[in-house]
């Protein structure tokens, strides 16, 4: 499946964005989808995740509740909405797919076989 991610941009801190994610090709609706991010000078790091059906999340505890990953099958799109930015989540996003697996290893990159390009996202403070 191939990505491409939008919806990033300049916001101030306290800010809200919507990140989008569609998705090409006919497996999106079996794929699990997630969202990681890569600051400068720092690791990637898990996000959020979605299981193929959109029945189970899972998030990255640092989030404190801030993010709400979401998707829409019907329009092969993945959706991050990020609420009360801060300038700590400034990065490059990415959404990936993977087929389906356990929940619990969502937050692994090594599980996703397909990426998309990207989208910044910086909060100014």
């Amino acid at each position: 499946v191939q990505l491409q991610a939008s919806g990033g941009g300049l916001v101030q801190a306290g800010g809200s964005l919507r990140l989008s994610c569609a998705a090409s090709g006919r497996t999106f609706s079996r794929n699990d989808m997630g969202w990681f991010r890569q600051a400068p000078g720092k690791e990637r790091e898990f996000v959020a995740a979605i299981s193929w059906s959109g029945g189970s999340t899972y998030y990255t505890d640092s989030l404190e509740g801030r993010f709400t990953i979401s998707r829409d099958n019907a329009k092969n799109t993945v959706y991050l909405q990020m609420n009360s930015l801060k300038p700590e989540d400034t990065a490059v996003y990415y959404c990936a797919a993977r087929s389906a697996k356990p929940m619990n290893t969502a937050y692994s990159g090594s599980t996703y076989s397909d990426w998309g390009q990207g989208t910044q996202v910086t909060v100014s403070s």
